[in-house]
């Protein structure tokens, strides 16, 4: 039940992965239009930033390729994927799992589950980004963080439809992290 485009279920399941990564990525570079007209130019620097990592790890498709590392993977070597739990929760009450490697049904139903922003990307990563971007005062932003929060299981969790809350997840970026040191340049004498 596949396209012909596609090799084989593992060429699937890792474009599957990237579609929703490069969703992510589309929804922060639309934000653009909310950021202060003097800070557009460093946010769409940091776009430029992000999107080049993101294309280096050809969007982190190997999250959904069961051919991948475990350590990078979301699921086992036979394809099966275990819900990870609302945000609030560290794994499912329910026990949720799939294999859409399995068959063209199992497939369809997996498109339902939700890779889920534990810092909420719309309510809280994306506005602190234009946030820290308008008011870095020569500071410089630290878009790697960023970058982490949108588009990693840092902050990604796989999440079955009913376990997705759509609730406010009242957290916040840890503005530790918001910029970067600059390094000191010490001159010995």
């Amino acid at each position: 039940g596949l396209q012909s485009r596609f090799k084989n279920k593992s060429s699937y399941m890792r474009y599957s992965c990237e579609s929703r990564i490069r969703s992510y990525m589309k929804e922060v570079s639309s934000f653009i239009s909310n950021v202060h007209p003097t800070a557009r130019d460093a946010y769409k620097r940091i776009i430029d930033l992000m999107s080049d990592k993101l294309k280096s790890v050809k969007y982190n498709g190997c999250y959904f390729d069961r051919r991948e590392e475990e350590a990078v993977r979301l699921c086992t070597m036979e394809g099966w994927f275990s819900c990870q739990g609302p945000f609030d929760s560290d794994d499912c009450p329910c026990k949720h799992s799939i294999n859409p490697y399995s068959n063209r049904e199992s497939r369809i139903l997996f498109s339902t589950w939700n890779l889920d922003h534990i810092i909420e990307k719309k309510r809280a990563v994306v506005p602190e980004l234009a946030e820290a971007v308008k008011t870095r005062d020569g500071r410089e932003v630290n878009w790697e963080y960023f970058y982490q929060l949108l588009f990693t299981v840092d902050n990604l969790k796989l999440v079955h439809i009913a376990c997705h809350k759509k609730t406010n997840h009242n957290l916040s970026c840890d503005k530790t992290k918001i910029y970067r040191k600059r390094k000191q340049n010490h001159k010995i004498s």
